[in-house]
């Protein structure tokens, strides 16, 4: 069951995002491009980063490109065609792609390092002034980095750049222009760093290796090699060509949405992560994101900054400063945190509201997030029972069953409609699976 629930995550998550790792394999080169690189020879990439729109990742080596996860190498110029301008390009030494809202003037530009200088472009234009040193731009940033790589507040502490050079990490926080340096010398010497759905990648030859971005921890087995993960590659994959499942197949466990506007989905032992701005749909474990839920989860629900996720009778609370961290003294039973007893099938919090729905049965249950003790302060009929998750947003409520969802105007109507809406077909444009 879980080997199917597996495929069915993956192959959701494969279908739904505009750039996947996997679609064909590498088209070998014309007679008239032997010279391009081939990356499924296992090369080691001078630096990564996403485009503009935060879809398709760009790939450098040497003066050459690939843009995307399959395809053939092109010349850099293609793409940033004043590189060779200012300088005959025949490396780039670091990329990223600046996330700073707060400054539409560089939110979504790319910038490229070389030696000592930076280049600024949007829309595959070089932005007037540049190049610039580096330090005129990043001040306290070395040259001739090894790898660059962004990192958004809540993934780590403020919006911040991870530059790397040797073992030493200099995290440049966007906002305050300061620079702190780290040291993690248990992490291999980064000659790319790459940001791909929500997590943080070091590449090394043709390995790479997944840390954490605030103190640079790294979880599983690694390094491993990209051409598994990163490209289509003949006689590489980590999972075999994935076909995605029938609408009729999905059944949710829990979703919710977080302070930032993330929807996370659950089922089984995994999660994911579908990214508004974006539109990027990825699948991993659940221990991932949160390594002390171990079992899958029951409900899931966001309040200030925290998320709640409930199993069995057990409430598992996590900060979403910057990662997730469990909170000291979690988890706790449902008793103790929210005066509830049994087990929960759903829970949802409508935005900008503090009372937690809590669906149990033929019930619906309300708990005051902002009283303490938090107790049950409404108990009424739920019309229709039994269901398997909920979500509250700008539409109304969606209580999802099997493979159908149910659209409510409000918790009251919800709790007090004697008749069912007519339930709507989890569709492809919803999830990605096969209609």
């Amino acid at each position: 069951m879980e080997l199917i629930t597996r495929t069915l995550l993956l192959g959701l998550a494969l279908s739904f995002t505009n750039a996947a790792p996997v679609h064909q394999d590498e088209p070998a080169p014309e007679d008239g491009d032997a010279a391009l690189p081939d990356r499924c020879e296992g090369i080691e990439f001078d630096a990564i980063t996403l485009d503009e729109s935060g879809k398709n990742p760009f790939f450098f080596k040497d003066g050459h490109l690939w843009n995307g996860f399959y395809g053939p190498a092109k010349p850099s110029t293609m793409f940033f065609k004043e590189l060779d301008e200012h300088h005959h390009l025949g490396h780039v030494d670091a990329a990223f792609r600046m996330h700073n809202p707060e400054n539409q003037d560089a939110h979504d530009h790319i910038f490229l390092f070389l030696d000592d200088h930076v280049f600024s472009y949007y829309n595959h234009t070089l932005e007037t002034g540049y190049p610039k040193t580096i330090q005129e731009d990043f001040l306290g940033v070395p040259t001739h980095l090894d790898a660059a790589v962004e990192c958004p507040q809540g993934e780590c502490i403020t919006d911040s750049v991870l530059f790397f050079k040797g073992q030493d990490v200099y995290v440049y926080d966007i906002v305050t222009k300061t620079v702190k340096t780290k040291t993690w010398p248990h992490l291999p010497l980064c000659t790319s760093a790459f940001r791909w759905a929500e997590h943080y990648y070091c590449f090394h030859g043709h390995n790479f290796t997944r840390f954490n971005p605030v103190s640079g921890e790294v979880s599983g087995t690694y390094p491993k090699d990209a051409r598994n993960y990163f490209m289509k590659c003949e006689n590489f994959g980590h999972g075999g060509d994935h076909k995605a499942p029938k609408c009729s197949e999905v059944k949710l466990d829990a979703i919710t949405t977080d302070d930032r506007g993330r929807i996370y989905l659950f089922t089984g032992l995994n999660y994911m992560g579908v990214d508004n701005r974006h539109n990027g749909l990825h699948a991993f474990p659940i221990t991932r994101g949160w390594k002390e839920v171990t079992n899958g989860v029951d409900a899931v629900f966001s309040y200030t900054n925290k998320m709640y996720l409930i199993k069995d009778d057990q409430v598992y609370i996590y900060k979403t400063d910057a990662h997730y961290v469990l909170i000291e003294g979690y988890p706790k039973s449902l008793r103790e945190e929210l005066g509830i007893e049994g087990t929960v099938d759903a829970a949802f919090l409508c935005p900008n509201e503090h009372t937690v729905h809590i669906l149990q049965g033929h019930r619906i249950r309300d708990v005051d997030l902002s009283a303490t003790p938090r107790v049950i302060n409404r108990e009424i009929p739920l019309p229709l029972p039994d269901i398997d998750a909920g979500l509250c947003g700008p539409d109304g409520i969606k209580v999802f069953k099997g493979s159908q969802y149910y659209l409510y105007e409000s918790p009251m109507v919800l709790a007090t409609s004697k008749i069912a809406p007519v339930p709507q077909n989890i569709t492809s444009g919803m999830m990605g699976c096969e209609d």
